[in-house]
């Protein structure tokens, strides 16, 4: 089956990434550390980097967050981590900005809410001295709405208007609408002040899956900046990765959506670059991009009573997460592989010779031998208390084998 067909939008650089246009949809993650704790935030930010976000953006809510910003940026282009950073504004980013200029100059992107720049009279000023910082400094900007701090004086207009038509909108529709025009009049008004067409990116997240299909669908068909798309405060667990996944495959499918972030909230304690890790699977399996490669598993049935085959496919894809940034600089291409680990002779031997290399372990009453495939032939048969290790070392041979070995770093 074909890919979709992208929607052609614009093309904006943040910092080194080119966000829209025909370039990859980007990843992209946010910090949950203190912004003015340098220590913490730095090694976050390299954390989610290393887990492949290619964009973090840091909350920036007070002078000594934004006083930070220069020092992070500093201890990351250090560590040679060059990972463009967003600061993410609200409330009182125009006086943030024009006290800490060298917070402007640190960031690659400026990321704007349009309902939480200021109310009544103060709202037209504020947004400008935003925008004009980031003329000045050279900046990308992202108009991004959300649902739960939409700009109430529009919201009232469109009401008002409504209730004026012959046969009135459902209150959601009004709602919907207003995002769309939210974010589409933050992007016009930017223009006018002399931000360039090609330095906006719009998002409009909300909560529902059905609603942000259709505000999307609606901000496509009415512009061609690049869109980032998102379902925020998506939820725990399994709940916030199928809500998330459920809107943004959609839009995906249809073209729609040149950078994404699954706004996840972590376990108490968690490990935020599993927000990371999930766009990436999301995309991958989609077939939009590969990031690294993919384990291929049963799901066990009365035939594998054993959980060797489930301890040795996480083990793998384990593996494989912690190896790839250095694989991913030293073999062109490994991202494409796909590993399988079969738990019984029913589909095992068929599904690992259909992946690079494979794996069927024996399943219950079958001969406690564990056949090795690469390429769909048969290379070796494992036995024993260390299948799983070497198995490990066949996979790692398999890559210094098959996959390129680069003459410099990227």
């Amino acid at each position: 089956m074909p890919l979709p067909v992208r929607r052609l939008s614009a093309s904006v650089r943040v910092g080194h990434v080119t966000v829209g246009g025909t370039a990859p949809i980007v990843v992209q993650s946010m910090t949950n550390t203190d912004t003015a704790d340098v220590t913490a935030t730095v090694a976050q930010v390299k954390e989610l980097a290393r887990a492949g976000s290619e964009l973090v953006r840091v909350t920036v809510n007070e002078k000594a967050a934004a006083a930070a910003v220069p020092r992070i940026r500093e201890q990351l282009d250090r560590q040679g981590l060059a990972v463009p950073l967003v600061g993410d504004f609200h409330f009182n980013g125009h006086k943030l900005l024009a006290e800490e200029p060298a917070c402007a100059e640190a960031l690659a992107k400026l990321r704007i809410n349009p309902g939480n720049v200021g109310r009544g009279s103060k709202r037209d000023p504020q947004f400008a001295e935003m925008i004009e910082i980031a003329c000045r400094h050279g900046k990308a900007v992202r108009i991004g709405v959300n649902w739960g701090s939409l700009d109430q004086d529009l919201l009232t207009r469109l009401m008002d208007e409504n209730s004026r038509r012959t046969a009135p909108w459902d209150a959601m529709d009004v709602v919907r609408e207003a995002t769309v025009i939210s974010a589409l009049e933050g992007a016009a008004r930017a223009e006018a002040l002399g931000l360039g067409h090609d330095r906006i990116i719009l998002s409009a997240k909300v909560s529902g899956v059905q609603d942000l299909v259709s505000i999307y669908r609606k901000l496509a068909a009415r512009c061609d900046y690049p869109l980032h798309l998102g379902l925020t405060e998506a939820g725990m667990g399994s709940k916030g990765i199928v809500a998330s996944t459920a809107a943004m495959a959609v839009l995906l499918q249809e073209g729609i959506g040149d950078t994404v972030r699954m706004s996840l909230t972590p376990d108490p304690g968690g490990d935020r670059t599993r927000e990371v890790i999930v766009a990436q699977e999301l995309l991958q399996t989609m077939g939009l991009r590969a990031f690294t490669p993919m384990v291929i598993a049963c799901p066990g049935c009365g035939r594998t009573t054993s959980t060797t085959f489930q301890e040795l496919a996480q083990q793998i894809q384990s593996h494989i997460r912690a190896r790839m940034p250095d694989w991913k600089r030293a073999h062109a291409g490994v991202e494409d592989m796909t590993v399988a680990v079969m738990g019984c002779v029913v589909n095992g031997p068929g599904e690992s010779k259909h992946a690079n290399i494979g794996i069927s372990l024996p399943g219950t009453g079958e001969r406690p031998v564990a056949p090795v495939y690469e390429d769909g032939e048969k290379t070796v048969t494992l036995k024993g208390e260390r299948i799983a290790e070497e198995f490990q070392d066949l996979v790692e041979a398999y890559v210094a084998r098959h996959y390129a070995r680069r003459e410099t770093q990227p």
